[in-house]
């Protein structure tokens, strides 16, 4: 026998979902023909064959994890191809990303009386999310039966697959890793020609600011202490779905006009809302937009994640009393956001940028 294990996917994840599986056991197959569909945090990805031969057992049925590395589909003797089929690949500072991800922080010890122990496994409680109220910090018949009560009226537990599940991981871990900081700050746009494109003048306009001040648009590798400044400048857009939160990359802004970019940035949202980005699509930014205030809210402390070292939030836009031309009126204002690694990047740095991109968003067009 011969087992075929789950190749890293290119996404930065330890595992993935099984969506369907394209054979059965006692099948024959040859090599790049689809074997299972996987769900990852990001889109749903055709896993091909490595061989040509027989099917001999499938590892997991629809629903289930597995892990990279793991037995996924086992061939009969005499398996013939490629061996070494990889859907994807890591860039040198995704590695690094996920090198710096904090180890998980050891369980709190529990004062829990046997009995109360057998009572909680009877309720189906977790004893580390009762908050103890016994002396000493000892969890009671009390806090396990109020704990049991809590759960029930909030309803059934849901785990937190694909999109969700990679989110809540790497935030957690750049949450951890990166030493952040927001400054913020309003721009006028009253100025703006109607019907403007406000995520294409927000793109173009960190563009910009990219290019008053390069110490933004940067990868940080913590482990080896290295920044590197990227020329080119690959923005993530952070898009807003069903499933969850994904980024998509809108590719050398800086040299691309308006109507390019918007054709590009339709076409990535509409790829993440099929789940049919391809993970080359997902990786690589150099800074990231979060546009929420087409939704809503005014400032945010964002979440940088690594290797990048800022994120740009744009708020809800809304009218406010400035002074213009000497004058009270009342003005369309644009808040924003920059959040940014202070390991790396200098509140001078930030400031900076800051200015570059207010001033440019300024402009009448």
């Amino acid at each position: 026998m011969r087992q075929f294990i789950l190749p890293d996917l290119g996404e930065g994840l330890e595992e993935a979902e099984i969506v369907t599986w394209h054979v059965n056991e006692g099948d024959r197959v040859v090599v790049d023909q689809p074997l299972v569909s996987l769900e990852t945090d990001k889109a749903v990805v055709e896993v091909p064959s490595p061989w040509s031969g027989r099917i001999a057992r499938l590892f997991g049925g629809k629903g289930d994890l597995i892990k990279v590395g793991a037995p996924l589909v086992e061939f009969a003797e005499g398996a013939q191809g490629d061996t070494g089929t990889v859907v994807g690949e890591l860039g040198q500072e995704e590695k690094a990303a996920r090198a710096e991800a904090p180890t998980a922080a050891p369980a709190r010890s529990l004062q829990v009386l046997p009995a109360v122990r057998a009572l909680a496994r009877k309720l189906d409680v977790d004893l580390n999310l009762v908050q103890a109220s016994g002396p000493g910090g000892t969890i009671t018949r009390a806090d396990v039966e109020r704990a049991a009560k809590s759960l029930a009226e909030a309803g059934p537990a849901e785990p937190l697959r694909g999109m969700r599940r990679a989110m809540a991981q790497r935030m957690a871990a750049a949450h951890a890793a990166v030493v952040r900081t927001t400054v913020n700050d309003e721009a006028d746009i009253d100025d703006w020609q109607q019907r403007e494109d406000v995520t294409i003048r927000l793109v173009r306009a960190i563009a910009s600011a990219c290019q008053a001040e390069r110490s933004l648009n940067a990868w940080y590798n913590a482990e080896a202490g290295e920044r590197r400044l990227i020329k080119r400048i690959d923005i993530g857009i952070a898009v807003d779905t069903e499933g969850g939160l994904i980024v998509p990359v809108l590719r050398n802004v800086g040299e691309r006009d308006a109507s390019d970019l918007r054709a590009g940035l339709d076409r990535l949202r509409a790829d993440a809302a099929a789940r049919s980005i391809p993970p080359e699509e997902l990786r690589g930014a150099t800074i990231t937009l979060s546009n929420f205030g087409m939704i809503g809210g005014r400032f945010a402390n964002l979440i940088v994640v690594p290797p990048q070292v800022a994120i740009v939030g744009a708020g809800r836009i809304d009218q406010r009393v400035l002074v213009h031309n000497g004058q009270p009126a009342a003005r369309r204002v644009l808040p924003l956001s920059l959040t940014f690694d202070h390991r790396v990047v200098t509140g001078g740095e930030a400031a900076r940028f800051l200015v570059a991109l207010k001033s440019d968003l300024e402009r009448p067009s």
